[in-house]
């Protein structure tokens, strides 16, 4: 029983695990973040635009039974909007940079059957080489330096805040145009 307890504590507080737990706690944080925009946001949109928040009251009887059709336009609209935030939300975390050394997919090892990165050329498990030609190293690094390129972003200017020493900015004659 003794030792069934110590395996259970080294597994109960192994990174894996504590990672785990820390992820799922970050992410019904960020569901409910996500959510409350879609509700308290883009929903008082449709408000104004509709004229009502949601469809709810929209029915209709058939055989007197009621067919609740604008709760279902409600719970649709409900998913298409989260959806489209989450989408967002996520193309502007890759943008800033946060998802650059994630891979996404994989591709099977022919030799080891290990799961390795879609680009590899080389197997990061038994070395083996994944294509017929490697390409000179030289020419590797160009093609890593252009691509790391693409993916840095400048600084974004922060409105209202000089550094030490900065000057007014140039005033742009544009000939009376606004």
């Amino acid at each position: 029983m003794r030792k069934l307890w110590q395996e259970f504590k080294s597994f109960a507080m192994s990174g894996n695990m504590l990672d785990l737990a820390l992820g799922f706690i970050i992410g019904a944080a960020f569901a409910k973040l996500v959510e409350s925009l879609a509700n308290n946001v883009f929903m008082q949109f449709v408000a104004a635009v509709f004229g009502k928040q949601d469809f709810n009251e929209l029915v209709f009887t058939l055989n007197r039974a009621q067919i609740k059709y604008g709760t279902f336009l409600t719970d649709m609209l409900n998913f298409v909007m989260l959806a489209g935030v989450l989408f967002l939300i996520i193309k502007f975390i890759v943008f800033m940079g946060a998802g650059k050394a994630r891979v996404f997919g994989t591709q099977t090892c022919p030799y080891c059957r290990e799961q390795i990165s879609p680009a590899a050329m080389v197997c990061k498990w038994c070395r083996q080489p994944l294509v017929d030609e490697l390409p000179p190293l030289a020419e590797a690094r160009r093609a890593l330096a252009e691509t790391s390129a693409r993916r840095r972003m400048p600084p974004l200017p922060v409105p209202g805040r000089r550094r030490n020493g900065d000057s007014d900015p140039p005033v742009v004659d544009t000939g009376g145009k606004p």
